[in-house]
């Protein structure tokens, strides 16, 4: 569990060497949601399904885990100085002490999966985004609650801070609406897309913003007058994440079918288009300091930089994830560990960082005892003993009817022969 560094000084250096090679991210046990480079370019945040934040020194190769979270993270900003603040599927909030790598504040409230949050310009209040349905503020000093800003009649995606006072939100109901900050009032609705909004970025200083949506729509408004300053929609689909340099000169998105498309904002030129993930989405992005890399994160267990032009001349994300394989190259049982198991369990005791305990040793185990994994209480408490009827019923009744308050992700095998063989799969390959 690694820092991989390939030329990773020459980066930040911006030498035109640096093409051949692409520094990566390594030691998550699951896909990476969002990532974040820090003011200063010397740290970067990766948050994982494996429901951890990394935290990496970019200069020394040093990883620090920031552990917390109770399900899958899906977003993590830098909330300014030696500050930090994630959020995800456990409806949490999380603000971290980076120096001593602890918790500040835990903020709860939200009643779905937290998809993004945002820090104000003056660097007092967080806001997040839900799937809830609203949008929620907070003092980021105390974590004191300040506001919900409700209105939208889907999940809220996405959120950012057009200017002191006012926030902008982006909704599954296909619209972006802005809001007052002093009174969490809505105050209109700036687009009305038709298709889900999924990520939306502003650019204060120039007066712009970007959205993209689930149908592939990616357009720039003006927010002032609402009117479309350039439509960059390629069809390709969802829009997932769009990031911006320092100078606000250039955009990159990226997709769900694997592409990053660079944009040049002087005149909304295409100037780089191409797939960094053979399948798979690209949930993140995020520019290195000098403008000239990428931090890309998708289905792949590692986050990586990837040189703006490089094009295919570095790794293909998601082409090793063995629940991409074709299913006609493993036997039922493996398919079956592929498909509902292998994102969050390994088999051995690897040392993988993975959102669920290692199923080494697992026929006779007791629930909950596996060594350094932290499990709710519902299983630590369940009294059950992994063998072939209670793994059977785990799969038949789903994880949150079998063992009420578990964190283990609902899961059902409805087919007693495919619920075999992945018995016999897991009995033959977890020994030891």
């Amino acid at each position: 569990m690694r820092l991989f560094y390939m030329a990773l000084f020459s980066l930040f250096a911006a030498s035109a060497g640096w093409s051949q090679g692409f520094a990566v991210l390594e030691g998550h046990g699951g896909p990476i949601h969002d990532v974040a480079i820090s003011a200063d370019s010397h740290h970067a945040l990766t948050a994982s399904f494996d429901n951890s934040v990394g935290l990496w020194d970019l200069q020394t190769g040093n990883v620090i885990w920031l552990d917390g979270h109770a399900a899958a993270v899906k977003t993590a900003i830098f909330a300014g100085p030696g500050r930090a603040a994630s959020a995800g599927d456990d409806f949490a909030i999380e603000i971290w002490d980076l120096g001593r790598a602890t918790r500040l504040h835990r903020l709860l409230g939200h009643k779905g999966q937290i998809k993004d949050l945002a820090l104000s310009p003056d660097g007092k209040t967080l806001a997040s985004a839900s799937w809830d349905g609203r949008a929620g503020l907070w003092d980021i000093a105390s974590g004191a609650h300040l506001a919900w800003l409700q209105g939208h009649s889907g999940a809220v995606n996405d959120v950012d801070f057009l200017d002191e006072g006012t926030l902008v939100t982006g909704s599954a109901d296909g619209t972006i609406r802005s809001w007052s900050r002093a009174s969490g009032e809505q105050e209109r609705v700036l687009v009305r897309h038709g298709f889900g909004v999924t990520t939306v970025l502003v650019n204060r200083a120039a007066g712009w913003l970007v959205y993209g949506a689930v149908d592939g729509g990616t357009r720039v408004i003006d927010p002032a007058t609402d009117a479309v300053l350039a439509d960059l929609t390629l069809n390709r689909r969802p829009v997932l994440d769009i990031a911006v340099n320092r100078d606000f000169s250039q955009i990159a998105v990226g997709d769900g079918e694997g592409h990053i498309m660079v944009v040049n904002t002087a005149g909304w030129d295409i100037v780089h288009d191409f797939r960094a993930a053979l399948r798979g989405p690209i949930w993140a992005l995020a520019y290195a300091a000098d403008g000239q890399s990428l931090l890309a994160g998708g289905i792949d267990d590692q986050a990586y930089f990837w040189p703006i032009g490089a094009k295919a001349d570095g790794p293909i994300m998601g082409s090793a994830r063995d629940f991409l394989r074709a299913p006609e190259t493993m036997d039922n049982g493996e398919r079956q560990f592929q498909r509902k198991c292998s994102v969050c369990h390994s088999l051995k005791n690897d040392g993988i960082r993975r959102a669920g305990p290692t199923l080494a040793g697992l026929f006779g185990r007791r629930a909950g005892s596996s060594p350094g994994y932290t499990y709710s209480d519902s299983v630590a408490k369940s009294g059950i003993i992994w063998d072939a009827k209670t793994i059977d019923a785990l799969f038949d009744l789903g994880p949150a009817h079998y063992i009420p308050g578990t964190k283990m992700p609902m899961q059902r095998i409805t087919r007693p022969e495919d619920r075999a063989d992945l018995i016999a799969f897991l009995r033959a390959h977890t020994k030891g």
